[in-house]
């Protein structure tokens, strides 16, 4: 079975940004029924869409008749500037949606009672949505993931009355919703991320609170308490009668689920040792752990099933991922490690590392690793703020060279770690892909491309 072909009959909804989300819900929306105009300001965009959506292309000189902007997520409603075609709606009172919004109102009006659960944190919510998927799908429960992760979230199947969506959700998609209401939300944590976008914390901390709007009694709310931003929350909304399960990867007095000494457990008992899940190493993806057990539990997953699920999981792309090993060296592909936060999950699993960083550093730039500078024999620094980089590496004495290139950085790592006995070379930036790539996708394949070339010229 699939979404009502006249679902959205009679409704009219303007689409800006043709990107995947853009492209995905254009298409959708026309398989509901809907009618649609769509534009992109940039004209390789317009001339890359599908045949069938260009007779909807056309710029946008009103939006009175359309039920909703369906805005993609990188383009600025309010902060740092508002886009024009968000002044827009904004005076003529439409209102702007992410596309998870007309997902959940496509489930409602269809009167299915799939399930919605909302995951989101400053790291590690895209392995937290794929490991509770994998969980789902390993104890035959229908479900679909996607969201920010992955598939845009209306490309995503038609669920019945026993299936599960598992979004992962950032800040952008959370402050574009409406009547959204997850039945299970989990916030992992908060660190500084997205300022621009926000304005400040504060603005950042209130666009993560909305993955709980509309909760009630019968929801639940999972949220790891190893930062103060989200101890105040889960305080916050167990004083508003909302069912909390607080997680931790430590042992926690306050903790409904933690980690001591790799044995994840509750206060029933053990319930996995996570030396046994292969792919979920360090601390952060023991957090990880934590929050998809509390999950699934919720969902009626029982321990034993649980904890397989937890052992046969193989990890993501592009987060810690070894590559290939040349000469007793690893080479780890962690490209999505994007701001100094999430590189420090990687940084502390290793006793010693050639690192390689850099790119578009964040507003807090890498002086929060300094903890973590000791165990660099070598920072290798590419793109564009590698000098800005290597101000605080020199800074605290690290030993450094700027490269500018993953081209330049994989033999000069490879050279290093040999002449050293060094046995990891991380890439771990710290910083986002824009200066030099598409995506921190497309950075973690060049980086195995080349790690590839490499091997083969070794052999």
């Amino acid at each position: 079975m699939d979404f009502s072909k006249d679902l959205f009959k009679n409704d009219h909804y303007a689409v800006f940004g043709l990107g995947k989300n853009g492209i995905t819900a254009s298409q959708r929306l026309l398989q509901m029924g809907a009618t649609i105009q769509i534009w992109d300001d940039q004209l390789q965009k317009r001339q890359d869409i599908p045949y069938n959506l260009q007779p909807y292309l056309a710029p946008f000189e009103s939006l009175k008749d359309c039920k909703a902007l369906i805005l993609s997520p990188g383009i600025p409603h309010q902060l740092p500037k508002p886009h024009p075609i968000a002044k827009l709606a904004k005076i003529e009172r439409i209102p702007i949606f992410s596309d998870a919004e007309i997902l959940f109102q496509a489930i409602k009006k269809s009167e299915s009672k799939a399930r919605f659960v909302a995951i989101t944190g400053t790291n590690g919510k895209s392995t937290t949505t794929v490991l509770l998927n994998h969980i789902l799908i390993e104890a035959n429960i229908p479900s679909a993931a996607g969201g920010n992760l992955g598939p845009a979230a209306l490309a995503l199947p038609y669920l019945g009355d026993h299936g599960v969506y598992i979004l992962e959700m950032s800040s952008y998609m959370l402050e574009r919703l409406s009547s959204f209401k997850a039945d299970i939300a989990c916030l992992l944590n908060i660190t500084p991320d997205h300022i621009e976008r926000h304005g400040n914390m504060q603005g950042y901390i209130h666009a993560k609170y909305h993955i709980f709007d509309h909760q009630n009694k019968q929801n639940l709310a999972v949220i790891g308490i190893e930062d103060h931003y989200c101890r105040s929350i889960a305080d916050q909304l167990i004083q508003n009668s909302i069912p909390v399960q607080k997680i931790s990867s430590i042992t926690n007095k306050d903790a409904d689920l933690w980690v001591d000494h790799h044995i994840l457990q509750d206060k029933k008992g053990s319930i996995a040792d996570l030396d046994q899940a292969k792919f979920l190493p360090g601390g952060h993806n023991a957090q990880n752990a934590a929050a998809a057990t509390a999950m699934a539990l919720a969902l009626g997953i029982s321990r034993q099933q649980i904890a397989e699920s937890l052992y046969s999981f193989t990890g993501l792309s592009h987060r810690q991922r070894p590559v290939a090993t040349l000469d007793s060296i690893t080479f780890v592909n962690d490209s999505k490690a994007t701001n100094a936060d999430a590189a420090s999950k990687a940084l502390t699993c290793y006793k010693e590392l050639v690192w390689i960083a850099g790119g578009l550093a964040k507003t807090n730039g890498i002086e929060d690793l300094a903890p973590y500078f000791p165990k660099i024999k070598l920072a290798l620094l590419i793109g564009k703020d590698a000098d800005l980089l290597a101000e605080t590496l020199k800074k605290y004495h690290v030993h450094y060279r700027i490269v500018k290139t993953l081209e330049q950085a994989i033999p000069e790592a490879f050279i290093f770690a040999k002449q050293h006995q060094i046995h990891t070379v991380l890439l771990s930036p710290a910083c986002a892909s824009f200066d030099q790539f598409n995506s921190f996708e497309e950075r973690g394949d060049v980086f195995i491309q080349l790690v590839k070339q490499l091997e083969s010229s070794s052999l």
